[in-house]
């Protein structure tokens, strides 16, 4: 009898050892299925922001390189083409050409330009007419020995000044016509293909000329492919 007894309690104790293995192996099939659905969320979503029009772009921060006398990251590559073809102090889209900065209406807004993902260089010096080139710690800076048009560059860093004598609502294509470049949805400057541009990360889906030039305004031009993340600029080390 007490041997029976012994073999029932054995039984019974290695069917709740089974019992809870079970268990635990639910658990684990339970967590490992929440898991690989929310990797597969996380995919959809990601494709989601990558191909949906008129969506948020990848975002970073333009936060690596060397700092500019702007306090804001000098722009790597070659420039898309040079200050020296912009206009000598005729007056433009109704923009003049003054001895000095105006200041009731000063803002900045940014422009970065790729083509075929390769970064271009906006140059200093655009809408500046005879620059005076000076080299600070951080990099060289462009100020006007004859005037300056309300809409200028002073160093490489892509930074547009909007220094106006009025408010104003200026357009990203009343910079190109001082620099004297073209710009449309098929070319910016000599760069050719088709223009992909996005403003503070989101897909524009209009002519880029018509893209309002606001304060902190961060503009990106992809010309052809592929389209480079956007990079939203850092002001927080600027005073601008």
């Amino acid at each position: 009898m007490a041997k029976s007894q012994r073999n029932r309690s054995s039984t019974q104790h290695k069917l709740e050892q089974v019992r809870r293995e079970q268990r635990a192996r639910s658990v684990r099939i339970g967590v490992f299925a929440v898991f690989a659905a929310a990797v597969v969320v996380a995919a959809v979503v990601a494709i989601i922001a990558l191909t949906a029009g008129g969506g948020k772009a990848p975002a970073t921060t333009a936060s690596s390189g060397a700092m500019g006398p702007e306090g804001i990251v000098l722009e790597a590559g070659p420039e898309l083409a040079p200050a020296s073809t912009a206009a000598t102090g005729q007056t433009v889209d109704g923009i003049q050409c003054n001895a000095g900065e105006q200041v009731v209406y000063h803002i900045h807004g940014h422009l970065a330009v790729y083509v075929n993902g390769t970064a271009r260089q906006i140059p200093l010096g655009v809408g500046i007419v005879q620059p005076l080139v000076s080299q600070t710690p951080n990099g060289p800076f462009a100020s006007a020995t004859h005037c300056y048009y309300w809409l200028h560059t002073h160093a490489t860093d892509g930074i547009i000044h909007i220094e106006s004598p009025v408010q104003h609502t200026y357009t990203l294509g009343n910079f190109f016509d001082i620099w004297r470049q073209p710009l449309s949805v098929r070319q910016v400057g000599p760069a050719t293909g088709t223009v992909t541009a996005f403003v503070n990360g989101t897909k524009y889906s209009g002519d880029p000329r018509a893209i309002p030039l606001g304060s902190h305004t961060d503009i990106q031009l992809d010309v052809g492919g592929p389209i480079v993340p956007f990079k939203s600029v850092d002001w927080s080390k600027s005073q601008l």
